[in-house]
């Protein structure tokens, strides 16, 4: 069950967000789109709770969303910057082993919020990257990468230092960038449904609370069941590389980011072309 009614409403919070020229205005409207993804996602959830009928017709689901191409650069920060925005709407992600694309377990509704997000928040992040490099910001920082010295029972793992190459402040930047989106989205979700479940009661949670961990549960043994996954994916590698410059410079991007001009919610998405 879509409510395109509400989604169309997040829409247009997310497009005052990106008119707007006033950072703080920005963050403003882009919290009230995730409060009003939240408050839509609760509501469903305790329709469901007091309507059998309701809990028949809406059920967790499975869709795969496109990242990228095989063998492209960067791919995983994308697949970070997709899973934050998921793990803020209570939808479990599945990755390819080449991060070309992800599987979104969860409600219809919350997937369409977290691609709507993606898709904005994915043009923004490929957009403040390039800004940063075409500035020379990241020329004369350096970089930190474990290697492996040695063979057999005498290897061992070291910190190579060296200069900070475009692609790895790339990366650093977007894995940033992608981390304090999830932070800023998280915030916003807690503070809605603090909001929806109020205070505990002395004789246990309210209800409100209890419908939200039925739903937790329901999405949980829905993706038990249809997950074929092995093993669990992690946002970088130790021998990736690492900036704390490019990182300080994507955290900044990542405060900065504004939610809009996504297009209209649920609609098929694509991989960003760069």
């Amino acid at each position: 069950m879509r409510d395109d009614k509400t989604l169309s409403r997040i829409a247009a919070l997310l497009r005052q967000a990106e008119g707007t020229d006033n950072e703080h205005e920005a963050q403003t409207f882009m919290a009230a789109a995730q409060r009003m993804a939240t408050a839509a996602a609760i509501d469903l959830a305790v329709a469901r709770a007091h309507d059998p009928a309701a809990a028949q017709r809406t059920t967790p689901t499975a869709r795969q969303i496109t990242i990228g191409e095989a063998g492209k650069r960067g791919l995983r920060t994308y697949v970070q910057l997709f899973v934050a925005i998921a793990r803020a709407n209570e939808v479990t992600v599945d990755v390819a082993h080449n991060s070309t694309f992800v599987l979104a377990y969860g409600f219809d509704t919350d997937i369409d919020t977290t691609e709507a997000l993606y898709t904005s928040l994915l043009i923004q992040m490929v957009a403040a990257s390039d800004a940063y490099l075409k500035s020379g910001a990241y020329k004369g920082e350096r970089a930190a990468r474990v290697v492996r010295r040695g063979k057999g029972w005498t290897s061992r793992r070291v910190v190579e230092h060296s200069a900070l190459s475009p692609i790895t402040a790339r990366l650093n930047f977007q894995a940033a960038f992608a981390e304090r989106v999830g932070v800023r989205l998280g915030e916003a979700r807690d503070e809605a449904r603090a909001q929806a479940t109020g205070a505990e009661t002395e004789d246990g949670p309210t209800s409100t609370a209890v419908a939200l961990r039925h739903k937790e549960v329901e999405v949980a043994t829905f993706y038990a069941e249809k997950s074929t996954a092995r093993g669990s994916w992690r946002a970088a590698r130790a021998e990736a590389g690492y900036s704390d410059a490019a990182r300080r410079a994507g955290d900044r991007a990542g405060r900065r980011a504004r939610f809009g001009e996504q297009g209209r919610f649920g609609a098929p998405r694509g991989a960003i072309e760069k």
